[in-house]
């Protein structure tokens, strides 16, 4: 379950706990939250994944990363920093690339939901990615076999642009041309 870990942290204490953990640990408004371990449900559908957006990304600049790839949330209407492992990531703008992290915001995330950290995914990811100008957000459900696809919209709000459960072709919005088909997700 991805439960706050610790709260009232700075930023630099978390970087010195992230030092001596071997836990992955996210850092959202001076909490820590570690993530556990991904069941096999979930590795195979982030790997599938990454698969299919890798073979559409082939050749162009954008490029997927999955976890545990750290990414530093920056935006310039938010002053705080967050530090979050997405499953998933598409990222187009290269220049952010440090040796041990991404800081901007990538264009598309996606979480795989896991039976004990959904609202975490649901409630305080989704909110924060919208906040940061996340400009695409999947949430895998592998427990339905659902994908739901979240856009933000021109006020910074998202609003759900797809969602299949067990059949049908997932349509990503700011990748024109990608589609995945829900039997290569869960299958």
């Amino acid at each position: 379950m991805s439960l706050p870990r610790f709260s009232h942290v700075t930023y630099e204490q978390y970087l010195i706990m992230r030092q001596h953990s071997d836990e992955r640990l996210e850092y959202i408004d001076g909490v820590v939250y570690m993530t556990p371990s991904p069941s096999i449900q979930h590795q195979l559908v982030s790997s599938n994944l990454h698969t299919i957006f890798g073979s559409y990304l082939k050749g162009k600049t954008c490029k997927v990363f999955a976890a545990p790839t750290d990414i530093e949330l920056v935006s310039e209407t938010c002053s705080e920093r967050k530090l979050v492992i997405p499953d998933l990531s598409i990222i187009c703008d290269q220049t952010g690339f440090t040796d041990t992290k991404y800081v901007g915001v990538p264009t598309l995330i996606v979480e795989i939901l896991n039976p004990s950290n959904q609202a975490y995914d649901l409630v305080t990811k989704f909110n924060l990615y919208m906040e940061y100008g996340v400009k695409e957000y999947w949430i895998v459900n592998p427990m339905k076999q659902a994908v739901t696809v979240y856009v933000l919209n021109e006020d910074r709000l998202y609003e759900q642009a797809d969602i299949k459960v067990s059949v049908g072709t997932v349509q990503s919005v700011c990748f024109p041309g990608l589609f995945v088909h829900l039997e290569e997700i869960f299958h």
